[in-house]
């Protein structure tokens, strides 16, 4: 099958006087029956060129899906006297929410089957889940779509009837109040589906009576509401890429007042909780890798801030928990995760301590104030997913639960390690990597995939995937580079990988490619990179710098056409990304988005073997970036090597919904790769 080709028609953008030619400009809207018919094209030419391997895909499908246990559940939690958990039956997609009264050999009650939900439908997925805090009335959000527009519902505990509220198209966040009638709930706008209003809706009332409390007009900003840990206040909290502001009210006075925490400025950022007469913000007020300090209720503003914790040069203070005899932090130190326990009385703090060399490690869900117990999650490269319950005064560290891996996993087998790589301008970047130790040979003849992701200031931490080891048992090297635009070591680490300095993000991955290569890890003959929706970005960068690097690229739900859609407020998410990309209205950020841009840099030239991942729904990244970007390099590149457009035409920026769904969509990638090094 001839691979398709799309019809051109030029489109002439002009900027600061600068103009650029679009050919592809026409894909951008989804109701064409030809951009459909290009779409469906894409698919079947992937489909048809990789026939030879559907039983392998099917193999690995299965393979992977018969690692994960079918019958599984959650560690329950205690709250307000139940405990809370979620499970999967045996031939289920979809969990169910379910509880326990007083202890956990009380008998179970299912209150949401989200199987039954979702029947007949082709995606569904429950976002959050909230009961009144008496008990009764459950309000659930769920997207039928992908899109992330969620529907709220409200179900009676007592009868298991669902209400006859419905409300629709929020974003699924959702707070109640304490009179366990009012819900508060955020709208986004529909065009741009910016998170921009808050509402409060009566139970039992018409959704179109329900009353705007909250409009958020500056275009940079969206807002969420929520409730701190003590349930005592309601929070909105409005948030632009460099600056926060928080209102708060009574959450037993839902027809009361919100009042301002602390009025928005530029470069503050922070966020509050509750605990006795005081709020607790974590902040960055003179503090680049942020501290934490407290106010009185009564009056909260900056100038009556006292620090708890300063700020340090080398620490990240990444979040906080509040117990009523501790203080828990998670803080991130020369790139590690660390978990820090401070007791209220003064005596001596401590830190939790971790084996492995390189790892991640978060304070979990911890609902209970007046508890010595403090819930955490772990895991590794080597270490599977774990949970963990740590007595705040003995230091007893219990394992509730570790993922089991179903045939097998011994974690001997595999080893992991934390290697540096220069970057061009001297500083040192991190390199994660694991692979199995009798399929290593320290040559370079080993296929290697590289991961990242590098912006928003998101640290990639070391993970576990059961699905990895289809890789790793064929002999792969898996690494993730935590590069600069991640928050990976530190504040600095993201301030020196955004906006005019962007391009360290990309440079940085160059140089961990290569440094990978040096130390024979592999070669670039079998290096492979991934990343996906800002890491496609990356992606569509470095393959433009450095094609010569990689054997091939995956590149899912990838954020290509940076000018055009940096140009466009009225696309999703626009006016909220100024301040990680800049404006390109200003003409400093225009030149220097352009020298980037995946789309606008294609050349005739050999490029690697390419997969492409969309979804039509996408409300993150456009479905139309990757199609015309894969367009553009049909028409551009100058190999023969593969090129392949995947589009979800029923999901969005998440792929798939169900438990084992996305895992076809994951084999599909897999199989690309191990198409192209032979090893199927």
């Amino acid at each position: 099958m001839q691979a398709p080709k799309a019809k051109k028609i030029a489109q002439l953008l002009e900027t600061h006087g600068h103009q650029r030619t679009d050919n592809y400009y026409w894909m951008r809207d989804r109701d064409n029956p030809e951009v459909i018919d290009y779409l469906n094209a894409e698919n079947e030419y992937l489909k048809s060129s990789l026939k030879s391997t559907e039983e392998f895909q099917e193999k690995l499908f299965q393979e992977m899906k018969g690692r994960i246990k079918e019958d599984d559940e959650s560690v329950p939690y205690l709250k307000s006297g139940y405990y809370w958990y979620v499970k999967y039956e045996k031939g289920g997609e979809y969990p169910l929410y379910c509880r326990k009264k007083g202890n956990l050999d009380a008998e179970e009650e299912v209150f949401l089957d989200v199987n039954k939900l979702a029947e007949g439908k082709s995606y569904y997925q429950v976002g959050s889940t909230a009961a009144t805090s008496d008990l009764k009335t459950l309000a659930f959000a769920s997207d039928t779509v992908g899109r992330r527009i969620y529907g709220i519902s409200f179900k009676d505990f007592e009868t298991g009837e669902i209400l006859p509220d419905h409300i629709p198209a929020t974003t699924g966040n959702f707070a109640w109040a304490n009179d366990h009638q009012t819900l508060f709930y955020t709208k986004q706008d529909p065009e741009t589906l910016r998170s921009f209003q808050v509402y409060s809706h009566q139970l039992g009332t018409p959704t179109d009576t329900d009353l705007l409390i909250y409009e958020e007009k500056d275009e940079e900003f969206s807002c969420v509401v929520h409730k701190t840990k003590s349930e005592k206040f309601i929070l909105i909290h409005s948030e632009s890429t460099i600056s926060s502001e928080i209102r708060f009210m009574d959450a037993s006075n839902p027809q009361g007042e919100f009042q301002l925490l602390q009025p928005r400025i530029p470069y503050l950022e922070y966020a509050a909780d509750h605990y006795e007469n005081h709020f607790w913000i974590r902040t960055n007020h003179e503090s680049q890798n942020f501290k934490l300090v407290k106010a009185p209720i009564t009056s909260p503003a900056l100038e009556c801030w006292e620090d708890v914790i300063p700020h340090r040069e080398s620490v990240l203070l990444e979040d906080f928990d509040i117990f009523s005899d501790f203080l828990v932090t998670q803080e991130r130190s020369n790139g590690l995760c660390k978990i820090n326990i401070r007791p209220w009385d003064g005596t001596a703090e401590h830190s939790l301590e971790f084996d492995d060399e390189t790892y991640t490690a978060w304070i979990s869900t911890n609902p209970e104030f007046n508890t010595p117990i403090l819930r955490f999650g772990y895991n590794s490269l080597v270490t599977p997913a774990s949970t963990f319950d740590y007595h705040m005064i003995t230091r007893e560290k219990t394992l509730l639960k570790q993922q089991e891996i179903i045939g097998g996993y011994d974690s001997t087998e595999y080893t992991s390690a934390r290697i540096w790589a220069q970057a061009a301008d001297g500083v040192m970047i991190p390199v994660s990597l694991v692979y199995k130790i009798d399929k290593f040979t320290p040559d370079g003849s080993n296929p290697l995939l590289l991961y990242s992701y590098g912006s928003y200031g998101f640290s990639m931490d070391a993970y576990f995937s059961s699905s990895r080891l289809s890789l790793l048992d064929r002999g792969f090297v898996f690494a993730i580079a935590h590069i600069r635009g991640g928050e990976d070591l530190g504040r600095v680490w993201y301030e020196d990988g955004k906006l005019l300095r962007k391009r360290n993000t990309f440079s940085d991955y160059i140089a961990c490619a290569e440094h990978l290569i040096s130390e024979k890890y592999t070669s670039a003959a079998h290096l492979y990179a991934m990343g996906g929706s800002a890491g496609g970005l990356l992606m569509g960068a470095v393959m433009n710098m450095r094609p010569d690097l990689f054997n091939g690229i995956i590149a899912a739900v990838p954020f290509v056409d940076v000018v055009t859609t940096m140009l466009d407020e009225s696309i999703p998410l626009t006016t909220g990304e100024f301040q990680e990309w800049g404006n390109p209205k200003e003409k400093e950020f225009y030149e220097y988005m352009l020298s980037y841009s995946p789309y606008d840099n294609v050349e005739a030239k050999d490029y690697p073997h390419l997969l492409i991942t969309s979804g039509l729904h996408d409300s993150q990244v456009q479905y139309w970036e990757p199609t015309k970007w894969v367009a553009k390099l049909r028409e551009m590149k100058t190999d023969s090597k593969l090129l392949f457009l995947h589009t979800n035409m029923e999901a969005g920026h998440g792929g798939a919904s169900g438990r084992f769904n996305s895992l076809k969509e994951l084999a599909l990638e897999y199989t690309f790769l191990l198409y192209l090094e032979e090893l199927i």
